[in-house]
């Protein structure tokens, strides 16, 4: 009996080595291509006070 219970679990350590999960890395066969086609728009509001504003048009040399 003893013998048999040596048999049974050299057969489930068999059988479970063959379910051991393989995990493959390898690189693609073609490039990898990435697209940066990117259109940006922005726009710039500035607003000043009427005293400022009248300042730098009386003063265009400040900037």
């Amino acid at each position: 009996m003893n013998l048999m219970s040596y048999g049974v679990a050299a057969l489930m350590v068999l059988s479970l080595a063959g379910c051991t999960p393989r995990i493959e890395v390898a690189a693609p066969k073609e490039p990898i291509t990435i697209n940066m086609n990117v259109k940006i728009e922005h726009e710039i509001h500035v607003k000043v006070d009427k005293d400022v504003e009248s300042l730098l048009k009386n003063r265009s040399d400040l900037f």
